[in-house]
């Protein structure tokens, strides 16, 4: 493909490679390094006048840092006379602080859509929006991609009583998204409705919906602490559940998470590579990873050619 290149950041190096690798081309000459005050310099090893220029750099680790080298790597190409920056943010930081839930709360993802745009991207690629309205925090086009074709794709492969199968949400917010898959199965879905008195403490918890004597499909778009998903399983076993599995799309698994999820009766924790997970799944053999690059790969190619992307909301390309 001729006017393309792509870079990554540090936040995600494999990701980036493995985009590169299905697209045929070479990730670009990128050096990203701190000063000793911590100041984050970029330094772009190549010529991108006139090019159409992809930016890789997901929302996680160190989520502030990985998010200033992002708006400078844009800022770099922007000024260095590229044609479009297109920003691809498979998890997109501050995603949950999507609306002003109580007094003088700040709205931060609007703060990061804010700066992004002034930073110079002219097109946003990102996964599983905890909260699809944040596209409309934007003037700029987004592309809000599914991890749902690739989930359907791992439940039928993976779960070879899949027919028999709840597929749960374990808040009311994810409701949208799991009537929506167990629509595509053909099965029946259940909600947990939860109260929280304090951000990341689940205070009580209530099944709406029967699980008894099937397999129960736990989906979130993402997991922090993994104290709710947790939970819910406990709650789905009790209800008569026989095995139960947790499919989410951003594993961001901090704090108690990974000894939450040893400790508790899943089947198996499958997460997208949207955050790198090596690292996690050397201390917890139930986590499992669905790879979602040449979804990625695929929205990249599309947007390049002037093609449509809403082929990828409902298949996994080949």
């Amino acid at each position: 493909m001729p006017n393309i290149k792509i870079f990554g950041g540090s936040s995600h190096p494999d990701l980036s490679q493995k985009i590169a690798d299905r697209l045929g081309l070479e990730l670009g000459k990128v050096v990203t390094k701190k000063f000793s005050n911590q100041e984050t310099c970029v330094e772009i090893g190549e010529s991108v006048r006139g090019e159409d220029v992809y930016i890789v750099q997901s929302g996680c680790g160190e989520i502030n840092d990985n998010l200033m080298e992002l708006l400078i790597m844009i800022n770099a190409c922007k000024i260095a006379s590229a044609s479009r920056v297109t920003a691809v943010i498979p998890c997109y930081p501050y995603a949950r602080q999507d609306k002003k839930d109580k007094s003088r709360a700040p709205i931060s993802a609007k703060l990061v859509a804010n700066m992004l745009s002034v930073s110079g991207a002219d097109h946003i690629i990102t996964m599983d929006l905890h909260a699809s309205q944040i596209q409309g925090f934007f003037d700029i086009p987004v592309d809000n991609l599914y991890a749902e074709p690739a989930v359907l794709k791992w439940i039928k492969e993976n779960i070879s009583e899949w027919k028999n199968c709840t597929i749960v949400s374990p808040d009311a917010g994810g409701a949208k998204r799991v009537t929506s898959i167990a629509d595509r199965l053909n099965v029946d879905f259940a909600l947990i409705h939860k109260e929280r008195k304090k951000a990341n403490e689940v205070d009580r918890m209530v099944l709406v919906g029967d699980v008894k004597d099937r397999v129960a499909i736990l989906v979130d778009d993402m997991a922090d602490t993994c104290g709710t998903i947790c939970h819910a399983a406990d709650k789905l076993i009790s209800a008569g559940a026989t095995k139960v599995y947790a499919i989410l799309t951003h594993g961001i698994f901090s704090g108690p998470a990974i000894s939450r999820i040893n400790n508790a009766c899943f089947e198996a924790v499958v997460v997208t590579n949207t955050i790198p997970q090596e690292e996690k799944m050397k201390h917890c053999n139930k986590i499992q990873v669905i790879d979602i690059s040449m979804i990625l790969a695929e929205a990249i190619r599309r947007t390049h050619n002037g093609e449509s992307v809403s082929y990828l909301f409902s298949h996994v390309p080949l």
